[in-house]
């Protein structure tokens, strides 16, 4: 049995290599975007304006592409979790968070993660697999509330840039004209710090970075985070500073809160150290407990001590709200393992 490959999920020069495969003529490649991207429709036989015969022979090659949820999960909070189905008899979960000004939704790029971080649900379930760009989007065009939604984090399951090509497609299709045309300045890819891969997404993309550091040092962060032994944070920051960030385009520093480990007067001092000159924010996050993890929350009081302290030496500072946490879908609680 042939297994077609789906329609959704494909860039424009790929659509107008369908097109021309099948005899089409070439502007049927902006048709078929703005029927997958702009009116949501994935089947073939749904495109009116194509005629039947291309019609057809579109549904022969092509599946449609988009699966709905098959679980929801509704927090106190109004957040929403929802679980996909994706390729090998996988999942993902992805999670919609309601707010007065803004309306986000945090998608997934792989199936587990293989950098285990010692606090993240997700990095204990190990790597499963990548997604395809069709899987990444498909989470927001078969979200109930996709109409609703205003920005796009890449903070879900896996590290984005351990899937870059698969990733940039999907950014593509968000950001182009022919496909949803959204702002990239809406969009946000977090990454733990993968290079070369984190100067290609610069290089092609204008969508914001997010940067995972939880510790200013070397040592300390290596104990949080392997992939310190692989990818130096100094290296990587260095690497942000040679790419021109104006025009509204930023980098976030995402630093979540350990309790007695990475809040102190010190910390505090060689951050502001190491972010000196560089555009950014900081965004602390509180630490959600995982089953089997050491790491424990701090309390609002230290969250609070520790802002002020970034703050009183010229960093730009936010500490981020929870969201979802009783449904296990706050920052580092997702993952399709069973606890």
């Amino acid at each position: 049995m042939t297994i077609r490959e789906p329609l959704f999920g494909k860039t424009y020069n790929e659509l107008l290599g369908v097109v021309k495969d099948l005899g089409m003529p070439a502007y049927s490649a902006r048709q078929i975007a703005e029927w997958l991207y702009k009116k949501n429709v994935s089947s073939p036989d749904g495109m009116t304006n194509l005629s039947k015969k291309f019609r057809n022979e579109l549904k022969k090659k092509f599946a449609p592409g988009t699966v709905p949820w098959s679980k929801e999960n509704i927090s106190a909070d109004g957040a929403k979790k929802y679980l996909f189905p994706v390729s090998n008899a996988e999942y993902v979960e992805t999670v919609y968070i309601p707010e007065q000004r803004r309306k986000t939704v945090c998608i997934s790029t792989q199936v587990g993660c293989k950098w285990g971080c010692g606090f993240c649900m997700t990095g204990s379930q190990g790597f499963r697999g990548n997604l395809t760009a069709g899987e990444i989007l498909n989470q927001l065009a078969s979200l109930p509330e996709k109409e609703e939604v205003t920005n796009i984090v890449y903070m879900g399951m896996g590290e984005p840039l351990d899937n870059p090509g698969e990733v940039l497609k999907s950014l593509d299709i968000l950001t182009s004209a022919w496909g949803y045309g959204m702002s990239p300045r809406r969009i946000t890819v977090s990454t733990i710090g993968i290079m070369p891969q984190m100067g290609e997404l610069l290089k092609k993309s204008n969508c914001r970075l997010a940067i995972s550091l939880h510790s200013p040092f070397e040592d300390e962060r290596l104990k949080i985070m392997p992939v310190e032994k692989h990818h130096p944070f100094k290296k990587l920051l260095k690497e942000i500073r040679s790419f021109d960030f104006e025009n509204q385009r930023r980098v976030s520093i995402e630093y979540v809160i350990f309790r007695g480990i990475n809040h102190s007067r010190d910390h505090a001092a060689e951050l502001a150290k190491v972010l000196n000159g560089l555009k950014c924010r900081v965004n602390l996050i509180p630490c959600h407990p995982v089953p089997g993890s050491r790491f424990q929350e701090a309390g609002p009081e230290q969250m609070q001590d520790f802002k002020e302290a970034l703050s009183s030496k010229g960093i730009p500072v936010t500490i981020r709200r929870s969201r979802g946490r009783d449904i296990s879908a706050a920052c580092g609680q997702l993952s399709t393992k069973k606890p």
